[in-house]
């Protein structure tokens, strides 16, 4: 399991560079729902297909959205996603 700092690194390395802006949202978010690294990385991993590009608040709502019906773990995360059809993933 990845951290959230190498989540990022990874997706560095992959050509996403991530502005301030948007790892200050990142981590409030990680404050603010008190979400595990694992669900976060799910989070920013769905932002960007859904989005295409990092949209913070996108990220806060799905992130939300999670922790307000007990999800926990990434395979719970893509499962609800999938079953709520929140995303065309």
């Amino acid at each position: 399991m990845r951290t959230v700092e190498d989540y990022l690194q990874y997706l560095k390395g992959k050509g996403l560079h991530f502005k301030e802006d948007s790892i200050g949202f990142i981590y409030f978010g990680k404050q603010y729902t008190n979400a595990s690294d694992e669900l976060i990385n799910t989070a920013i991993e769905l932002t960007l297909k859904a989005q295409k590009s990092f949209d913070g608040s996108f990220y806060v709502s799905l992130l939300e959205t999670f922790t307000t019906n007990q999800i926990i773990t990434r395979k719970d995360a893509l499962k609800f996603v999938e079953e709520q059809e929140l995303l065309a993933i």
